[in-house]
């Protein structure tokens, strides 16, 4: 029951919780033992909520996978998990949450609920789908703000993981699009709403945004070094956009973002060296 308890979570998605910690580390605070504790407790926790969001969406789509003929075999709709222990994982994800802070229990609930709209109604419907998607990691972000006394962390980053969390959602899109042609809209019914010249046109809109949102960021967020070393992180930042892209429409990949975050080097290397420099400007300059 455990293999089909963590098959049924995703951990491979878990790499999208590592933006829980965005507020430890950009409010100078990644060497306080307590802060770091709670936020890095704060990130197992939003992990486990983020795989109870799947399982709840395995448990409403459960009589239709029992039909098909490959989702039927996995762990709920084959009963290798037993629905009590799905739903157990889920309340006690919320539960621990409000234990740990109150605040981080509500952004905790309030992105199981936003996660369970998703599941159910709003992934039919264009552009709100990758909008909820960009909510999504932005809960992710501000559930670190509330685990510790922040006292630097800019607003400014709000902005910047609004847009680069729509950038990888209309670059998915797209990837889904390009792969599935023709059956687009038989695997995913929202993909029936685009089309890949205008899916284009928002990700040139969002990346040019993102881009520039960084930037100013890196000029005028007041909790910044005053020598402007931060703006060397800017190349980092534009390679990284630059290669997604390349890796969406030349190499007909980035359909699942965190697969591409684990399997490709030249994009692993650039995030590396992103935040070797961040922890450089922030803990040395």
């Amino acid at each position: 029951m455990l293999k089909a308890l963590l098959k049924t979570m995703r951990p491979r998605q878990w790499t999208k919780n590592a933006f829980v910690f965005a507020a430890l580390v950009f409010d100078e605070k990644l060497f306080n033992p307590t802060a770091f504790f709670r936020t890095a407790l704060g990130f197992v926790l939003f992990c486990l909520i983020s795989s109870a969001t799947y399982i709840v969406n395995d448990l409403i789509d459960l009589e239709a996978d029992r039909q098909h003929p490959e989702k039927r075999f996995r762990p709920i709709p084959s009963g290798q998990l037993p629905i009590p222990a799905a739903i157990l994982l889920t309340l006690l994800s919320i539960g621990l949450g409000f234990w740990l802070s109150l605040p981080f229990g509500a952004v905790v609930l309030a992105y199981f609920l936003l996660m369970l709209a998703y599941s159910k109604w709003l992934k039919h419907i264009p552009i709100l789908d990758v909008l909820i998607i960009s909510a999504g990691f932005v809960l992710r972000v501000h559930s670190g703000v509330t685990l510790i006394h922040v006292e630097r962390f800019s607003p400014w980053m709000y902005v910047v993981m609004t847009l680069l969390a729509l950038y990888l959602g209309f670059g998915k899109r797209r990837a889904e699009l390009a792969l599935l042609a023709s059956n687009a809209n038989v695997h995913r019914r929202v993909l029936d709403g685009y089309t890949i010249p205008l899916l284009d046109q928002f990700i040139i809109i969002v990346s040019g945004t993102t881009i520039v949102a960084y930037s100013l960021y890196t000029f005028f967020a007041p909790n910044l070094p005053e020598n402007h070393a931060m703006m060397l992180t800017i190349p980092f930042v534009l390679y990284s956009i630059f290669r997604y892209l390349y890796l969406i429409q030349v190499k007909h990949s980035g359909g699942a973002p965190e697969e591409v975050l684990l399997s490709d080097r030249p994009l692993q290397v650039a995030i590396l060296l992103w935040g070797l420099a961040v922890l450089a400007v922030f803990y040395l300059s």
